[in-house]
């Protein structure tokens, strides 16, 4: 060991995603390069460097970290001192120093070139090996149970290293100094391929079980597959049997299947793959990567029934991509379970309820401390959008915009759909991994460890705690009982404010920048009126926000029905703008009129009179689901949310050149300008009369709704003839993860001169509402603390 020695000397702190990402041996070999004396070593904060000499030095060392960072790493803040302590003769990696949590926890990563070369080399010791990873890859956040992130704090713990591998381990020259899911066919896990709820496995010959397993899924077998965050379903995606069997098992009956395929050439068999998807599918992130299924050959239609677009992702893991290597067609991966629950991750249950779905097991001995679904991204409107953030992107920081520096540390609990949640911290957003609907009880336990987790792995103590004002989200609930436990003070976000600020936040939107427009269109959010709302434009800050527009309120007939029953939302607009009985006598040759004709009208008609059971609702989701009843698509029921509407967009994409529908723009007596559909309502009976194509329908729908969106920003912008109120304007809500609507909004927007914010890296539907709702408590926080000042 060197002998340390005193004189001038330099501390470096440096903050960010820099721990188990290679960043202590990059430092210690650009230190080493420079002649520099000294060490490094993390602690709770990041990175600590201390060097002999002076500040030039320091920049030297900083500019070749820069040159070299590791793939993983992210360096979000440094800060350098004067060091009075002793220094080393050369310079060394030391041992982590404990101490409170200001580090970042790194998103398991995809398998670097390096190992998936290492695992196709016969040569190689980890030849074929399904856990080969170094610093640049592999398991972390779902491996990880505390900070700093070593292996003990890990599940890797439980397998001790052999020698070779402690060599590797120790050495800062190899890539897998202090990679700590470092492992080996001699010390590592393994894999096991068993039947389940079958007497015996077949006899075959293949090399290894990997292969075998392959072989199986070939055959027709559904495979239940242990991969980086919990058990996926895998079959042979161009076997249509096997895919509706899959279907019918796993009680999953419209939602898209995710594939998977053994490189970008199989992809472009199926899809138009554009160099941006290209890019995004190989990235350490790895996320199932939507694209037009346009390709020279197709999948079974019922891979993503009545969709235009395929979701693929290319093998995460060395053990995928063993499993993939001598596939020509792809494999489905979806998640490990029955429709609408969370993916299975431990063993037992594996067994337990997978069996009857699959007919066997690919599992191994490395025990997933923590569930990670698969992300999911598209590009839309000229950048890659995050639809689904989980691997690969949870839990890297997202840096709070200026002015939120200082923030104080608060927890978001997020909504009650795509649960996420968030904790404010150093002044970064730690978003959580989507988690799935909250309804679902196992969902909700798993949010609830989740919680238990990232402020354990963060050192998280908040001052606040905030929720969605609707009284029953579980999430609200669960965030008022800990606020009540805990004596931490309560903020309530109105949730389509907190979707506006989230897009304030991920663009690095200042506190106090001037208000901006918010066009927020989604599903449902309760409304400060107690009606629903859905479809809002909100002249907004962080602080605070007024309505000045909205879609005209149409009523929802049995409440949460009307959200899977799109024929009830149908017969409500029909009802609002003609009446049943005139509709009857214009279109009466129609099937919508005859498919109406078998429902209960007469109850609607009392829920609606009476206003019992019939919540009014401003929401731009319920006016998708009635305009595709309206041509025939998911009438009766749609299976998962949004289903409607994103087959409505399929339509449309398929279509040729049509015109916008009209949509009316009407002030009200309340001062609210609306968008009345009746219009285009009417337009849309007469060509259903005609028997114009549904897709030209639906083509027709979306243009108009865009031109009547951007129409409305411009006149609200001027509306009492003087300067502009705003420049800029937010699109977000689920509705704009639509790449039509919002690539001709944003188009419409531009065109008239407004600045466009819109989401990239946070979701625009309720899988970003935590981090608007951090922002908006934050800001709060910041005004109670000025005026206690004052």
């Amino acid at each position: 060991m060197s002998t340390p020695t005193e004189g001038s000397a330099i501390e470096i702190r440096i903050r960010g995603r820099v721990q188990g990402v290679g960043f202590r041996p990059t430092a210690w070999r650009v230190a080493r390069e420079l002649g520099l004396a000294g060490e490094v070593l993390n602690d709770g904060e990041g990175v600590l460097l201390r060097i002999s000499g002076d500040s030039a030095n320091a920049a030297a060392l900083l500019d070749g970290i820069r040159l070299k960072l590791p793939p993983l790493a992210r360096i979000d803040e440094v800060e350098s001192k004067r060091y009075d302590g002793k220094i080393p003769t050369d310079f060394r990696i030391a041992e982590s120093a404990v101490g409170g949590a200001h580090t970042q926890v790194a998103p398991d990563a995809l398998m670097c070139a390096a190992c998936a070369a290492e695992i196709e080399d016969p040569s190689q010791r980890r030849y074929r090996y399904p856990f080969a990873n170094c610093t640049h890859c592999g398991p972390r956040l779902s491996i990880v149970t505390a900070i700093p992130y070593d292996r003990a704090a890990t599940t890797m713990a439980a397998f001790g290293l052999c020698g070779a591998c402690r060599r590797e381990y120790k050495d800062p020259a190899d890539r897998r100094f202090h990679a700590e899911p470092i492992a080996c066919p001699e010390c590592g896990p393994s894999v096991r391929l068993v039947a389940l709820g079958r007497s015996a496995l077949p006899h075959d010959n293949a090399a290894d079980d990997i292969e075998r397993g392959a072989r199986l899924i070939r055959a027709g077998a559904i495979l239940a597959m242990k991969g980086l965050g919990g058990y996926h379903l895998a079959c042979d995606a161009a076997n249509a049997d096997a895919v509706v069997r899959l279907r019918r098992l796993k009680q999953r009956w419209g939602k898209p299947f995710a594939l998977m395929a053994r490189d970008v050439s199989v992809i472009r068999r199926y899809c138009r793959v554009r160099a941006e998807d290209e890019r995004e599918l190989a990235s350490f992130r790895a996320p199932i990567v939507v694209m037009r299924a346009d390709g020279p050959l197709f999948l079974p239609d019922a891979i993503a029934p009545g969709l235009d677009t395929l979701g693929f992702m290319l093998p995460t893991t060395p053990l995928h991509a063993l499993l993939l290597r001598n596939s020509d067609s792809p494999f489905v991966m979806t998640s490990g379970n029955l429709s609408e629950e969370p993916p299975i991750f431990d063993d037992d249950e594996a067994r337990q309820r997978l069996t009857g779905i699959a007919d066997y097991a690919l599992t191994h001995n490395r025990v997933i401390a923590n569930r990670i679904d698969d992300s999911v991204v598209r590009f839309i409107d000229g950048a890659v959008r995050v639809l689904r953030r989980a691997r690969g992107f949870a839990p890297a920081a997202i840096p709070l915009p200026p002015g939120f520096e200082a923030a104080p540390e608060a927890l978001a609990m997020g909504g009650e759909l795509k649960a996420v949640f968030c904790l404010i911290k150093d002044g970064q957003a730690v978003l959580s991994q989507h988690m799935g609907d909250l309804e679902e009880a196992t969902t909700f336990d798993d949010y609830r460890k989740n919680l238990r987790l990232y402020r354990r792995l963060f050192d998280h103590k908040p001052l606040a705690v905030v929720v969605d004002r609707h009284p029953e989200y579980l999430s609200a609930k669960l965030g008022r009982e800990e606020a009540r436990a805990s004596g931490l003070q309560l903020i309530e976000a109105q949730h389509h404010h907190a979707h506006v600020a989230a897009c304030f936040a991920e663009n690095g939107r200042a506190l106090d920048a001037p208000a901006a427009l918010g066009i927020v269109l989604d599903g449902l959010g309760f409304g400060d009126d107690g009606t629903i709302w859905g479809g809002e434009f909100m002249l907004a800050g962080y602080r605070g926000y007024e309505r000045l527009a909205r879609l005209k309120p149409v009523a929802m007939p049995g409440g949460a029905q009307a959200v899977r029953e799109p024929w009830r939302n149908l017969y409500a607009h029909i009802d609002a703008v003609i009446g049943w009985e005139t509709f009857r006598g214009r279109h009466g040759r129609l099937d919508i009129s005859s498919f109406l004709s078998s429902k209960p009208i007469s109850l609607l008609n009392r829920m609606i009179s009476k206003g019992v059971n019939a919540p009014l609702a401003s929401s731009c989701g319920r006016l998708f689901d009635a305009v595709a009843a309206a041509v025939g698509v998911c009438r009766d029921q749609q299976t998962y949310e949004g289903e409607a509407a994103a087959r409505l967009e399929a339509f449309a994409a398929g279509a040729a050149e049509a015109s916008p529908y009209d949509f009316a723009l009407v002030p009200t007596e309340g001062g609210l300008v609306e968008i009345d559909p009746a219009p285009m309502w009417r337009e849309l009976l007469h060509d259903l009369d005609e028997d114009l194509p549904p897709g030209a329908i639906a083509l027709r729908f979306h243009r108009g709704l865009a031109r009547a969106l951007a129409e409305t920003a411009v006149r609200l912008a001027t509306l009492d003839g003087g300067p502009k109120r705003y420049d800029t304007v937010a699109l977000t809500g689920g509705c704009f993860q639509n790449s039509l609507l919002l690539e001709e909004v944003g188009a419409r927007l531009r065109g008239a001169g407004f600045s466009v914010l819109t989401h990239a890296e946070v979701p625009a539907g309720d899988g970003g509402l935590a981090l608007g709702q951090a922002a908006i408590g934050a800001a709060r926080l910041f005004d109670q603390a000025g005026q206690l000042k004052g």
